[in-house]
């Protein structure tokens, strides 16, 4: 069977618009992002609550290629970018002062990408 990477026209565009800001700002992480996004739906990454949790710091900025799950709970500040949220990792990530964005708005805030942790 062919390889033909993400049917959803909202994730091709995406993953286009990726890799011109990473070649026009020169930032690898936008195109990092873009390589993990054109895999498979079966193995894109879900990352729950609970990771996010250990793995970060108050008032960091990260992002995840693909969905964030509500399994666990934050107890420091955090700008969370994804692909998609489920409903209790949105509440749960509001109630601990940080923000749900869009891998989009991302790039609009910081377009070099710098100081943005990658979390698969």
């Amino acid at each position: 069977m062919k390889a033909t990477g993400p049917t959803d026209p909202n994730v091709r565009r995406l993953i286009v618009a990726l890799e011109k800001k990473a070649k026009a700002e020169k930032a690898n992480i936008w195109l990092d992002i873009s390589e993990r996004l054109k895999k498979p739906r079966r193995r894109r990454v879900t990352v729950n609550l609970s990771r996010i949790n250990r793995c970060t710091r108050d008032g960091e900025v990260i992002v995840v290629p693909g969905k964030v799950l509500g399994s666990g709970f934050l107890d420091h500040k955090l700008c969370i970018a994804a692909l998609s949220f489920s409903e209790s990792a949105i509440k749960k990530t509001r109630s601990a002062g940080g923000e749900c964005i869009s891998i989009k708005e991302l790039m609009k805030r910081n377009p070099k990408g710098s100081n943005v942790k990658i979390i698969t």
